[in-house]
């Protein structure tokens, strides 16, 4: 049996979304969307998966791993290295929180301030 469905996006709120669409291509090396602009920006695979970054009006970002204002979703990365993504990464502007879940995972967090993860594969 097929699936009924397939992931084609995942959409993140943000101030700003052309800057955060720049930070993920940057960050993965996926093309920047050609319909990016000042409301809606977004990363293409070529498998067509977008990384999809909208405005949102009064933007608050999510605290983590405080629940005040929840993190609703975040995204899951494979690296090859943790040590050298993150470094990469925060010079591209993710910032790293001083709670870290485990060895296995890192927590950072993007301009906008969403929290993401990095694993190395196995």
């Amino acid at each position: 049996m097929s699936p009924l469905m397939r992931l084609s996006a995942v959409t993140l709120d943000c101030a700003d979304p052309l800057a955060l669409a720049v930070f993920y291509q940057q960050a993965t090396g996926l093309d920047l969307h050609p319909s990016s602009d000042g409301d809606f920006a977004g990363v293409v695979g070529a498998d067509g998966l977008l990384i999809g970054c909208q405005r949102v009006d009064g933007h608050r970002a999510p605290e983590w791993p405080g629940q005040d204002v929840p993190q609703q979703l975040h995204l899951d990365f494979t690296v090859d290295d943790l040590d050298e993504a993150e470094c990469r990464l925060v010079e591209l502007g993710a910032t790293r929180p001083q709670y870290q879940p485990n060895e296995r995972w890192r927590v950072l967090v993007d301009p906008a301030g969403h929290p993401f993860c990095l694993t190395t594969a196995g």
